[in-house]
C-alpha cells in the first residue's frame, strides 16, 4: 500500500467529526508547504507491537543521535488521539519555545515541548497554528 493510501485509510478510519478535521488539517498542512515529504508511520515497532499512534509526517529533517548515527524523520506530524488531534513540531532545541512563543494566542491546547493537542479545530486560532506549522518547516 503506497503511502497516500495508508494516509487515507487512517483519516477514514476515524470517527466522523475528528476524521473531517484531520482531513482539514492534511490538505492545510499541505499548502503550507506543498513539495515535502509525506509520511505515514502505522505506529508499529520493526516486530509489529504499537509502540505510539499512527501518525502522518511532512517535511524532512536529520535527526542527530549521541552515539553520532543519523536518521531521517520528519518536520511535522499528525495523529489522532483518545481525546482529539495532536500536531507535532519536531526538532525545537528548547523544550519551553512552543509554549512561550504560542501557547497564550493558541485557544484551548495542551502545549508541551514540542506537541500542541486540542478536541476539535474550532478550539484553536488557526492563524496561529499556521504560523507554528510554518515555524515548523522553517526549524531544521
Amino acid at each position: 500500500m503506497n503511502i497516500k493510501t495508508q494516509i487515507k485509510s487512517y483519516l477514514e478510519s476515524q470517527p466522523k467529526p475528528k476524521q473531517e478535521e484531520m482531513q482539514i488539517l492534511h490538505r492545510h498542512i499541505i499548502q503550507i508547504n506543498p513539495s515535502c515529504k509525506i509520511w505515514f508511520l502505522d505506529g508499529k515497532d520493526e516486530k509489529g507491537k504499537i509502540v505510539s499512534n499512527p501518525n502522518i509526517g511532512y517535511g524532512s529533517r536529520t535527526i542527530k543521535y549521541a552515539d553520532g548515527k543519523t536518521k531521517e524523520f520528519y518536520q511535522i506530524g499528525l495523529s489522532a488521539n483518545s481525546t482529539g488531534i495532536s500536531v507535532y513540531i519536531m526538532g525545537i532545541e528548547d523544550k519551553t519555545f512552543l509554549s512561550k512563543t504560542f501557547g497564550k494566542n493558541l485557544g484551548k491546547a495542551s502545549v508541551t515541548g514540542y506537541c500542541i493537542r486540542f478536541k476539535k479545530l474550532i478550539d484553536i486560532n488557526m492563524d496561529v497554528l499556521e504560523s507554528v506549522i510554518r515555524f515548523g518547516f522553517e526549524n531544521k
